[in-house]
């Protein structure tokens, strides 16, 4: 399978999806133009990992900031990696982070897919 790579900017965050090497991340702040179409490659790509995933697909989260509409396209992510075998979320926020926290809570009670909420 290809690497998703996308490099951050100040609005979009970045994004490398490696099978290979087991490297399933997303970083940074999210508040790009049109979240649908940033977001579209990530969704596609999930879609095809999930046919023939690794035994065990550690999905990082290590979020500063989203806006509203990203909110819905990570949804949409966690909600894709629902049909991943083995898929665990790992949430990451700053400690004194409250509102990352709480999204992180409020997503973990809508999916299935393992999920962990750790503070740094």
């Amino acid at each position: 399978m290809e690497i998703l790579n996308i490099e951050g900017a100040e609005d979009t965050p970045k994004i490398i999806l490696d099978k290979s090497n087991g490297i399933f991340e997303i970083s940074g702040r999210s508040l790009p133009e049109d979240c649908a179409e940033f977001y579209k490659p990530v969704l596609e790509w999930i879609k095809q990992y999930a046919k023939s995933p690794n035994a065990s697909t550690d999905f990082i989260f290590n979020l500063e900031y989203f806006n509203t509409a990203s909110s819905k396209l990570i949804l949409d992510i966690l909600t894709a990696l629902d049909e991943v075998a083995g898929a665990t979320i790992h949430w990451h926020y700053q400690e004194d982070d409250e509102d990352m926290m709480e999204a992180g809570e409020e997503y973990r009670d809508l999916i299935e897919v393992p999920f962990e909420l750790k503070s740094y």
